[in-house]
Formats: structure tokens, C-alpha cells, sequence
């Protein structure tokens, strides 16, 4: 029975994902900030989609916490569920993809027009070069710049240590580092087709000022405050 709920959202999920990009594609012309709208309108759907055929259903806290203005968003890294959910309830927003994405017909042109910050992992240094490069121009447009710093996924319940390159934009260009942490691998395991029905648990922490302390000192606090944090959800 997953694996047939599981069949028939990802039915939903293709087509879904092919409309909008057509959607998006067809309106090339139209302001970033309307292209960041029509580009994530899809993943409000895909969430009711989720819950429909697979029984699982969102809940969030800490709205209260979301900035005004532009901050980077330090969030752990799950599944597939984050990278669509975050760039939504987080517009505008920039995110970190592998370049290879924009290649995709369609979806990867989609994509590109929102602006995400592609990068090559297979060339970290100038990948570090082009998330600094690239995120300073994005948070100068008023966006939040959301990244995940495991640099791969992690297994349900786990979380693996932070790269400070998020930490290094953040102090850079003086804004906030945003804390956020889910519990999305219980529901939508890494590298599994089938999806587990129960509830995905998302907290949104307190903004920490990135003024006073080093990178690396950002670094350990956005990933101390991760590891208490999700082991509460």
C-alpha cells in the first residue's frame, strides 16, 4: 500500500513540477520577484499532495523568528522535501544547486530563472568562491540565502558536521544567520522511493547576530543549537 500511495504522488508530483516550469518558461520576461512566486506556487500544491496520497502532513513553528530583510538560512539537509518547501515559505529566496540541474530541459530552465546560486561540487574552492560571489549579490536584491551546510544528505536523526562557508557569507555582508532544522527523513527517507505517512516537524530558531564572533564560531553555535534542536522533534 506505500508503495502504491508513493506511485501516485509522484504521478502528482511530475505533473505538477512539468506545468509550473512550462508556466515559469512561458513568463521569462516577468520580474525576478514574480518568477520566485510562480516558481515555488507548485510546491504549496505538492505539499497537499503529500498529504493526500501519503499521509503526511507539515507542521511548523517559529514563524515568529523569520527576519524582515535578508539573512542566510542555515538548514540540515534530509531529503528532496526541504529544497522545495524552504524556497517557498522563505521568498525570495536563493538557493544553493548543483549546477548539472540547470542542464535538465524544462525544469532546469525554470529553475535558472529564479536565480539560484549554481555551483560545481566537484570543485569545492571555487564553489566556495561563487556561494560568497554570488550570495553577496543575492542578500544585496533583499533575499534570504538558504544553505545547506552538511553539503550532503543526512539519514533521519542524524546531522553530520557544518561547513562555515554559510557562516562566512553571513559575517561578511553583516546580516543574521536563520537556524532551522526538520525531521523530513522520517517521512521522505534519502535515496528511498517509498514515502512513510506521519508528520514532518520543522523549527525555525532565533536569528544570531553575526557581528561579534568568527565564522567558525557561528558555525559551531547555528550546529549546536541544531543537534538540541532536532533531537526534540
Amino acid at each position: 500500500m506505500s508503495s502504491f500511495r508513493t506511485l501516485l504522488f509522484y504521478s502528482g508530483y511530475l505533473v505538477l513540477l512539468a506545468s509550473n516550469s512550462l508556466a515559469c518558461c512561458a513568463t521569462f520576461f516577468l520580474p525576478l520577484p514574480y518568477q520566485q512566486s510562480l516558481g515555488t506556487a507548485s510546491s504549496g500544491l505538492i505539499t497537499w499532495w503529500l498529504k493526500m496520497t501519503c499521509g503526511i502532513e507539515v507542521v511548523v513553528t517559529g514563524f515568529e523568528n523569520i527576519p524582515n530583510g535578508p539573512c542566510v538560512v542555515i538548514s540540515n539537509h534530509q531529503s528532496s522535501w526541504e529544497t522545495f518547501f524552504l524556497q517557498r515559505m522563505l521568498k525570495p529566496a536563493s538557493v544553493i544547486v548543483k549546477r548539472e540541474l540547470l542542464w535538465i530541459p524544462l525544469f532546469g530552465w525554470a529553475l535558472s530563472l529564479s536565480k539560484p546560486i549554481a555551483i560545481r561540487r566537484s570543485q569545492p574552492v571555487a564553489a566556495l568562491r561563487q556561494v560568497l560571489k554570488q550570495g553577496r549579490d543575492s542578500l544585496a536584491r533583499g533575499n534570504k540565502v538558504i544553505i545547506y551546510p552538511e553539503g550532503s544528505r543526512s539519514l533521519a536523526g542524524e546531522l553530520k558536521g557544518y561547513k562555515s562557508s554559510a557562516a562566512a557569507l553571513a559575517k561578511s555582508e553583516h546580516v543574521p544567520i536563520l537556524p532551522i532544522v526538520h525531521n523530513a527523513g522520517d517521512c521522505w527517507p534519502a535515496h528511498r522511493f517509498t514515502k512513510n505517512s506521519g508528520t514532518i516537524k520543522l523549527k525555525i530558531g532565533k536569528p544570531i547576530d553575526t557581528l561579534t564572533k568568527s565564522a567558525k564560531e557561528l558555525t559551531a553555535i547555528a550546529h549546536d543549537w541544531s543537534v538540541v534542536a532536532l533531537s526534540t522533534l
